[in-house]
């Protein structure tokens, strides 16, 4: 039998609940007979993209992708979100040979995890409310975030998440990304970077598909 080859990916990732979510898949692609090759995620939690290009030991061109919230359309958020891209954008240019994509979320991570199980089409106002699409998408009670987000509940409904789950999450969120083109919303543009201001709204499907069609899975 043929040894598969280990293609590693680099990312950073702003929260726990990212890195568990990452090394969950890591594991979940290494462990299906039908991937046509192993991955290793490498996946700090790291909130600023150009302290971890800084940090990072490269031999040659590579691609990190940031995964990253979208918060609310608050000043304050706006502006942190901006200068997450600031620093992405910094992080190609320290002659490491990095370029940087970006995996936001709007709202948040937590639309990632939804789109696994269910549709999440309408527009939210707090993160809080996906906690709703949460415990009926994983058959769950959670009361509050905090309590979907402890890392014992949290690993429980990725064990209840299949291969075929994160392939469905890439389509809605393909869905999601046609139907706002189709609405008229702008695409905003900053640092060579794009995004809606409206949710939901998100990119991190981009590199999930990407590791999938590697892996021929898709």
């Amino acid at each position: 039998m043929r040894l598969k080859h280990t293609k590693k990916y680099y990312f950073s990732v702003e929260g726990e609940t990212e890195q568990w979510y990452l090394k969950w898949l890591q594991n979940l692609i290494n462990q299906t007979p039908e991937s046509k090759i192993k991955v290793s995620f490498d996946c700090p939690v790291q909130k600023n993209p150009l302290r971890r290009a800084k940090s990072i030991v490269l031999t040659g061109k590579t691609e990190i992708y940031h995964i990253s919230d979208y918060e609310s359309n608050d000043e304050t958020h706006v502006r942190e979100f901006k200068e997450t891209i600031d620093r992405m954008s910094e992080a190609k240019k320290i002659g490491k040979q990095i370029n940087y994509k970006f995996g936001y979320s709007n709202l948040t991570f937590d639309l990632w995890i939804v789109l696994h199980k269910t549709d999440c089409n309408g527009a939210l106002a707090h993160r809080k409310h996906y906690l709703q699409y949460i415990n009926r998408g994983f058959c769950e009670t959670f009361q509050k975030m905090d309590d979907y987000k402890h890392e014992n509940n949290f690993k429980r409904i990725l064990g209840k998440t299949s291969l075929q789950n994160v392939i469905d999450a890439v389509k809605r969120s393909k869905m999601i990304m046609k139907r706002n083109l189709e609405n008229g919303y702008i695409l905003q543009k900053y640092k060579g970077y794009e995004y809606y201001n409206e949710n939901p709204s998100l990119a991190i499907w981009e590199i999930i598909e990407r590791v999938l069609n590697d892996c021929g899975l898709v």
